[in-house]
Order: C-alpha cells, then structure tokens, then sequence
C-alpha cells in the first residue's frame, strides 16, 4: 500500500540510520518507575500501545531534544504512542534534584510527557528495566538521549543512540509502524 511502510524496510531505515538494530520479539516484562510528580509510572499501564523510554539529562549538549520528544508525543498521541523521559545523572549531566529537573523541563521547554525521577540507567544499580534491556538485548545507553521502542506488547522494538534526533525517519518510521 501506498504510504505505508513494511516491517522489513522499517527496519533497513532503522539500521540505515543509527539504531541499535531490531530487537527480538516477544512481549516484555512489566517494569515500575518513580515517578517526578509523585506516585508510581507502571509501563503496564500502556500496553497496547509504543513507548518511546528516553534516558534524559538538563545539561547535556542534546538536552534541545526535549523539544522534539515533546513535538512527537504531541502529534503521536492521538494514536497511542506514550513518549517516557528517564532522567538519569549516570553521565554526570543532570540536576541535582527531581523538583529541580521537573522545573527545567516545565520553564525550558513546556514538557507535558511522563516523566520518573533520576533514574540509574547504566552499571549495577541500573533500574531493572534498563538491567533487562541490557542483560536480554544486549542494549545499554552509552551516553543520554538513547531511545528505545517498545512495541504494543512491551517488547523493544529499536535503539537509538544520542545524535539520532527523536523526529528522525527512523525513529518516526517505527513509531509509524508500531501504530500500525
């Protein structure tokens, strides 16, 4: 179909242009964020739909990345997709406290997404999802603004690393997909 794009080239546009590589499928286990308004962010509370889960920090030099997190969850969400900052001081480049990074994001760039509190992503105080995304995807974020798709059944579907931008064909093109 015209305008539709396969699994297949969605996944040659995904390793064309940066991403980790398709991950194997099968639905993923449930995992429980803090999160930065209090209370708790249950992935499970999404299935049925994609999650983009990015690692986040307030000083990094890709930090202008918030501003298309927030344009692909405002375009995307209509149709399901859930975007999920992690904000994460595992490269030295966050805030020193949950209010302070929950206020940055607010002033600087309006972000309404879901947000957890700061977040070990990396080494063994890992949050058991990116332990899991490591030790059964051999996927661990070398550096903030990594960005994994779980698809509808909570299974990775893609990584990317920092430099690709969230609004990036393919990053968009998987998301696409994962609407169906």
């Amino acid at each position: 179909m015209q305008g539709r794009i396969g699994r297949r080239a969605v996944l040659a546009a995904m390793l064309a242009f940066g991403a980790a590589g398709a991950l194997a499928a099968g639905p993923g286990p449930d995992f429980t964020f803090d999160s930065i308004d209090g209370g708790k962010i249950d992935l499970a509370q999404w299935r049925g739909k994609p999650v983009l889960v990015v690692n986040t920090a307030s000083l990094c030099g890709f930090t202008g990345q918030y501003e298309d997190l927030q344009a692909l969850q405002d375009r995307y969400a209509p149709r399901g997709l859930v975007v999920l900052a992690v904000p994460s001081d595992d490269f030295a480049q966050e805030l020193g406290t949950a209010d302070e990074v929950k206020e940055f994001c607010a002033v600087n760039f309006d972000l309404t997404l879901p947000m957890t509190t700061i977040t070990h992503v990396k080494g063994a105080k890992a949050h058991p999802f990116y332990r899991w995304m490591k030790d059964q995807h051999g996927f661990a974020p070398g550096w903030n603004f990594n960005k994994i798709l779980l698809g509808p059944d909570g299974a990775p579907l893609g990584t990317w690393g920092a430099p690709v931008r969230p609004l990036s064909a393919p990053i968009v093109g998987a998301v696409e997909a994962a609407l169906g």
